[in-house]
């Protein structure tokens, strides 16, 4: 009995130990999911939507599609909209991200035609999460532009900053009363250089030399348009806040030397510093040392000047400081040298202008995108560097997630370590003191996953694209990500008892 009596105290001691070791997130951290209107929409011409790019692309070009799919029916959100709050429900999410059809608000894309039944879907897909208490964070813009803006030039065209004030203004005038967090856009390194700089993404405009840097000054001066907009004409009533979202994936240095680490940093400024120095730097615009490394660039080449514009004082001005907070979509890292495996690329490009090499260990886990590896410490090493670099502002998770096959039956293990993992990094920039207050994981469900199609899969839920139904499946990462949710820590022996989701009291 006596052991007995030992054992049990030194069981209780145990646990009591684990207990005050186990970290937790706070109270007020927003957990939820995100998605993207063309990749779960569907409805492509329904209900007085207009074409926007990536329906003009898919429709003709079909060979630029991995599978030669489209988004013109995706997880038809559209028509199942209160499923997927009911998935939010089951997973007792704080809050779910998504974006708006610009052309489904906007036909032409400008703001003349306002169509009624584009604002209707979105009232009532707000309306149904808030009923529920789940808070709505909307992206202005997640990469489907009217395709009537895109033939005028789309982002290469100064005058997109006015047009998307202009729709941005229609949609805080419709929502804005309800909806209470904005982003503007979301990647702009993606639009501009995989759409304008190169042909990774609609409308693969594929101008290597300059495509990147005219969209990326233009998007940049779009934004503050959006945001002072806000800031001045709505925040005062409305009470909301108003920020953008970056891809921001980690670039360490192959090796300690310090040409390693200023490649690095080169990197950086090139993939996400472009688009975030101007608006969350001290002095605004455009990096300094990639700023030179171009111009520089520009000379040997030819150019009379540099390919990448300048700001003016007014402009700097402007757009310096106009945001409420930073959006950081994460996934991955990669290692840079100033040596060795470096890029094959266009002369003259970005990556021909950054002139680096990018490396990863063979050991790091490969999901199904082959740009997409489960690093150490990834998510710490990218928001601790935003942290010091910017003067810690507020920070929010707006994507991470893990893709796997298709064929992939619902246990998705590789997926559940991925989040464990991402989740511990994020508890160690809390630690750190960095100001992040909410992780959105990508995704709710399977959706078209872009020039991909369906061959990769990001949803915490598999949809069922055979079904004319779409009929939305949870997998065990969802279980796993709903315990988080649930108890605010991360329990690593925690393993469901069936995939039969239901939705607790209180959601």
């Amino acid at each position: 009995m006596k052991l007995l009596f030992v054992l049990s105290l030194v069981a209780v001691a145990c646990h009591a130990a684990n207990a005050e070791e186990r970290r937790s997130f706070p109270a007020d951290f927003l957990f939820g999911c995100a998605t993207a209107a063309y990749q779960v929409e569907g409805a492509w011409d329904e209900d007085g939507k207009g074409e926007n790019i990536w329906d003009h692309m898919t429709h003709n070009r079909p060979t630029t599609i991995k599978d030669l799919s489209t988004g013109d029916i995706a997880a038809d959100s559209y028509h199942n909209y209160k499923r997927d709050v009911e998935i939010m429900r089951e997973l007792g999410l704080d809050a779910y991200r998504f974006s708006l059809s610009w052309s489904r608000i906007l036909p032409t894309g400008f703001a003349n035609e306002v169509n009624p039944k584009g604002i209707e879907y979105y009232n009532n897909f707000i309306d149904e999460m808030l009923k529920y208490g789940i808070t709505p964070m909307i992206t202005l813009y997640h990469w489907d532009l009217p395709q009537k803006l895109q033939e005028l030039g789309g982002f290469v065209n100064p005058l997109i900053a006015n047009w998307f004030e202009d729709y941005a203004r229609v949609a805080y005038e419709n929502f804005g009363d309800r909806v209470k967090h904005w982003i503007t856009f979301n990647e702009p390194r993606e639009i501009c250089y995989e759409g304008y700089g190169g042909d990774r993404k609609a409308p693969m405009v594929n101008s290597t030399a300059v495509g990147t840097y005219l969209c990326a000054k233009n998007l940049v001066l779009s934004h503050a348009n959006a945001y002072h907009a806000y800031n001045n004409d709505f925040k005062p009533t409305q009470g909301g806040q108003c920020g953008i979202t970056i891809s921001v994936n980690w670039f360490g240095p192959l090796t300690d030397s310090e040409e390693d680490q200023f490649a690095a940093e080169i990197r950086r400024q090139g993939e996400w510093g472009l688009y975030a120095e101007p608006i969350f730097s001290a002095e605004g615009g455009f990096p300094k040392e990639f700023t030179e490394r171009v111009a520089a660039k520009s000379a040997e080449q030819g150019f009379p000047r540099s390919r990448l514009p300048t700001f003016t004082d007014e402009e700097r001005a402007w757009v310096r400081g106009a945001s409420d907070f930073f959006g950081v979509n994460h996934y991955t890292t990669f290692l840079v040298s100033a040596t060795e495996h470096l890029d094959v690329a266009p002369v003259p490009s970005v990556i021909d202008d950054e002139g680096v090499g990018v490396y990863r260990p063979p050991e790091w886990p490969v999901s199904q995108s082959s740009w997409l590896v489960r690093a150490p410490n990834s998510i710490y090493n990218a928001l601790t560097d935003l942290q010091k670099r910017y003067n810690n502002p507020a920070f929010y998770i707006t994507e991470n997630g893990w893709s796997i096959a298709p064929e992939r039956d619902l246990i998705d293990d590789d997926r559940v370590a991925y989040y464990r993992a991402a989740l511990e990094s994020v508890l160690d920039s809390l630690d750190a003191g960095v100001n992040l207050k909410g992780y959105m994981a990508w995704s709710l469900l399977d959706n078209f996953e872009w020039l991909e199609g369906y061959t990769e899969r990001f949803g915490l839920y598999n949809v069922d694209f055979e079904d004319p139904a779409r009929t939305r499946t949870a997998r065990k990462s969802a279980y796993v990500y709903k315990h988080i949710i649930k108890n605010r820590y991360i329990d690593h022996e925690y393993e469901p008892e069936t995939l039969t989701m239901t939705i607790d009291e209180g959601h």
